[in-house]
């Protein structure tokens, strides 16, 4: 005896013939219940949370805004100040240069420098959950070392310390930038 499949007319089947059945049991529902609590325990609250990712772009858009201090400073055999406002809400960065090119005690830097992307002068400014901890105002010299504003070659390392994000240190002897 040839046993014909369900038809639209019949979607039991012939009587007798067992349904098929089709759905989730028990303990199916049950696992991804759980699942979904853990990935909510653990994961949501790390998702939802700008201010870690808003304080590494912060000090990556700083990190890049030394090296384009100092790539200016070399460029433009000038000095090129990096000035840090930390007390203001939101925190800046601001780059400004020397102008005209003086020799005389202290530096001045009064005209702004043009940033990468033409905002004069070139500025960052810190996201929520962003901030300084630390940032001493930093200059650089025409072959891109770090010099005090009296125009002497710092001993020690420059250090830029974040809120939750690792700092950047600029060596005293080379200018080089460390990430």
């Amino acid at each position: 005896m040839c046993i014909k499949p369900p038809s639209a007319d019949t979607p039991w089947g012939q009587p007798g013939q067992r349904a098929h059945q089709r759905g989730f049991t028990l303990i199916e529902l049950i696992m991804v219940v759980v699942m979904l609590g853990v990935l909510a325990v653990f994961a949501a609250p790390r998702l939802l949370n700008t201010g870690d990712f808003n304080a590494r772009g912060f000090r990556d858009e700083t990190l890049a805004l030394l090296r384009y201090a100092q790539k200016a400073a070399i460029g433009q055999r000038r000095m090129v100040c990096v000035t840090f406002n930390a007390s203001s809400t939101p925190h800046t960065a601001v780059l400004t240069l020397e102008n005209p090119m003086l020799t005389t005690t202290p530096l001045v830097c009064n005209a702004n420098l043009v940033g990468p992307k033409g905002e004069s002068p070139a500025t960052i400014t810190a996201k929520s959950g962003a901030s300084y901890v630390s940032a001493p105002a930093i200059v650089f010299d025409g072959l891109g070392q770090p010099v005090s504003t009296a125009r002497v070659a710092l001993a020690s390392n420059v250090l830029v310390t974040f809120a939750n994000a690792p700092s950047i240190t600029i060596e005293a002897g080379t200018g080089y930038i460390l990430d």
